[in-house]
């Protein structure tokens, strides 16, 4: 199993709603991003790991956006669905010039986004 959807999964047996999960979980990744960018020099030996788990939470978040039978508004699964699409654009930029600072905007949208899951 990939290791976000094994992280979903746990975290899913400790968290009360699927809001606070979707928060636990960019949080995570956040955090692992940011231990490497802080600790760059011995840090971004796990960096694709990092970056892959985060690519796959949102693949999960764009595919949830994307479908038909979810019942968020329109235009918030528009934001979502822009916003991943962002995401992705940026962990693409990072891997094709690996530098800390990078890494800011990821774990920004990352905890930004969580804050608002969590109502913040």
């Amino acid at each position: 199993m990939h290791s976000a959807a094994r992280a979903y999964q746990t975290v899913a047996t400790k968290t009360s709603s699927p809001r606070e999960l979707e928060a636990d979980l960019l949080l995570r990744a956040a955090s692992r991003l940011q231990a490497i960018q802080q600790e760059w020099e011995t840090g971004k030996a796990t960096l694709n790991d990092a970056l892959l788990f985060n690519r796959k939470l949102w693949s999960i978040f764009l595919t949830s956006a994307t479908s038909d039978t979810n019942p968020l508004p329109r235009d918030i699964r528009q934001n979502v669905a822009n916003l991943g699409i962002f995401v992705m654009n940026q962990t693409v930029s990072v891997m094709a010039n690996p530098q800390p600072e990078g890494l800011k905007t990821l774990i920004n949208i990352n905890r930004e986004l969580a804050a608002g899951l969590r109502g913040g």
